[in-house]
């Protein structure tokens, strides 16, 4: 029970001491959660209202079900565009129709990764690489700026998928512009910047207290919605000039909601439910994991899906959308002190007295602000540094992360990201189909072997020793064949030719076929085959096909100093008869 609950673990065994840092970063990430779950909200086609129901009842959810203490479960800015992108096609924005399939995708997100959970099958987002993960994530976050570029110009313009279309369609509107709404937006910029990068090193001047420069700092947001929407109120800026404003909110406690259950919806949602649940999955555990190393505490992987699973399924019906672990607010929940998952129920606990009390404060909240709000947010998610080091490093990733930003801000985020996959996999089945093949020899005296390339190495004109330093598979097995071949026949007094399998984790099907198709050529060019260091998990598939035996037992060795004493032997033994 305490594995699948850990607020059993927590709960039952919470220390007096706690309660302060947890209380501090509760109240914290209440206050920046409230700005942001509403401008998340309208990134993604929703009334801001939905942003707030989204941050309530799951965020409880995964404070009980969740191994990673410091994370902060709500809407984040790219699952946000994500939504956008696959409802959009469906419905029109701010329906009810619209409403319930964005309640559908959370349910169908949360079976997703549930399933995935409780089948212990997290390594499926492995197959999403960090140059996918970065590219996808860069390319996503232009797009929530252009998105975002209407509400702060005060324009109107058509919602498309296409960045293109949106960058046209913003230049044609830009004559149109609302200067006031302009003003506000430009100004909540400033103060937003002002409180990210400046305020925290003029208060360290100060000599203030560390805990309340980060509440100082991180209340930007709020102190813009409260500030902006007393300017507006008061001066009738939306009568007066056209600045557009949330509206009314409802006020009163989230709503039981019932996503659409309709057969069509499940298919035409399905790509996009299955993308938004591996990118919040990694998005979630790398950054748990992450805070989860500096208390030196463990995140587990499979439990982190289940907890996500049942926090969307609860926003299914609780009126929310999709959500998972944000960064930011992962990171001021760690910063202001939270060490256990109580922190969490904290800032729901806040958030719901917010919708349930506070709700028609928010009338007169300008959307510029709102979309200021985004754009500062993702600023961070441009990640132009893991490109530069990738491509210093290993081009073909860096070749992976161009594909997939391309392929995200020239198509959509559903299809960037698979056409990202495909092309990481391609790519990795390219590398692997010719492999590091490289002739050892022995290091002076000892049992040490290394290419003869990069060494000064002892080698036997009788015998070849041959390393492979990838696993064997259909894609490369031809590559390995020709190689071998091409060496054997260079050096026509080779007898013994010994394969070194110490970076060789795996052989399929196809590869033991090419194995054995090799060995009877050998054996008519007269050339013993040999293999050495061979991984137990490997030999036992050999084994129990009868490879073992076939080949024969005397010609497997344990290592390649053994193998090379052994072979020389023979060679002495065999030339001194013959002499």
């Amino acid at each position: 029970m305490r594995q699948y609950f850990p607020i059993l673990n927590w709960g039952f065994n919470y220390k007096r001491e706690d309660l302060a840092g947890d209380l501090t970063a509760g109240i914290i990430v209440a206050s920046l959660l409230i700005p942001q779950g509403m401008a998340y909200a309208m990134l993604a086609g929703l009334p801001p209202e939905v942003g707030l129901y989204a941050s309530i009842f799951p965020q409880i959810v995964y404070a009980c079900l969740g191994t990673a203490s410091m994370l902060s479960v709500a809407p984040v800015a790219v699952d946000s565009l994500m939504v956008a992108t696959a409802v959009s096609a469906m419905a029109s924005e701010n329906t009810p129709e619209y409403w319930g399939y964005a309640l559908t995708l959370a349910l169908m997100v949360g079976i997703i990764e549930l399933l995935i959970g409780i089948f212990r099958l997290g390594f499926v987002a492995n197959f999403l690489s960090q140059a996918v993960i970065s590219g996808f994530i860069s390319a996503a976050a232009i797009l929530i700026g252009f998105s975002q570029v209407k509400h702060l110009l005060g324009i109107k313009i058509p919602q498309t998928e296409s960045f293109v279309s949106t960058v046209i369609a913003i230049f044609k509107e830009s004559p149109h512009l609302n200067g006031i709404t302009l003003a506000l937006g430009i100004i909540s910029l400033g103060i937003l910047l002002y409180f990210n990068l400046g305020l925290g090193e003029y208060l360290q001047s100060k000599k203030i207290q560390e805990s309340l420069i980060i509440t100082l700092t991180k209340s930007g947001p709020l102190i813009l919605v409260i500030g902006s929407s007393l300017v507006v109120g008061l001066f009738h800026l939306d009568q007066l000039f056209g600045v557009k404003v949330v509206g009314d909110i409802p006020k009163g406690f989230p709503p039981f909601t019932l996503p659409n259950f309709d057969l069509n919806s499940i298919q035409l949602l399905g790509t996009s439910a299955l993308a938004i649940s591996l990118v919040g999955f990694m998005e979630a555990f790398s950054v748990g994991q992450f805070l989860a190393s500096k208390k030196r505490k463990k995140v587990e992987a499979n439990q982190e899906l289940i907890a996500l699973g049942a926090s969307n399924i609860t926003a299914a019906f609780t009126g929310g959308y999709p959500i998972t672990g944000g960064l930011s607010r992962s990171v001021v929940n760690f910063s202001a002190g939270a060490n256990t998952g109580l922190a969490s129920v904290i800032t729901a606990l806040f958030l719901m007295l917010t919708v349930v009390l506070f709700t028609p404060l928010f009338y007169y909240l300008p959307q510029t602000s709102l979309a200021a709000i985004i754009l500062v947010a993702v600023g961070n998610l441009l990640d132009f540094s893991t490109l530069k080091r990738l491509w210093q490093y290993n081009k073909l990733d860096a070749i992976t992360w161009c594909g997939t930003f391309v392929a995200v801000l020239f198509s959509s985020a559903q299809q960037g990201i698979i056409i990202g996959v495909l092309i990481s996999l391609l790519l990795h089945l390219a590398r692997t189909s010719k492999p590091h093949i490289a002739i050892v020899g022995r290091v002076g005296n000892t049992e040490h072997f290394r290419n003869i390339l990069r060494y000064p190495v002892t080698t036997c004109s009788h015998i070849v020793a041959v390393r492979v330093d990838e696993s064997l598979y259909f894609v490369n097995t031809r590559y390995l064949e020709n190689c071998l071949l091409k060496v054997v026949t260079k050096q026509k007094e080779v007898e013994h030719l010994l394969l070194v399998c110490s970076g060789i984790n795996l052989i399929d099907g196809s590869a033991l076929e090419t194995l054995q198709r090799l060995i009877e050529d050998l054996n008519g060019m007269g050339i013993e085959f040999y293999l050495c260091e061979v991984k137990g998990p490997v030999f036992d598939q050999l084994e129990k096909v009868g490879f073992v035996d076939k080949l024969g037992r005397d010609h497997i060795f344990l290592s390649t100093d053994q193998a090379m004493k052994e072979l020389s032997q023979r060679v002495s033994l065999k030339h001194s008869m013959n002499i």
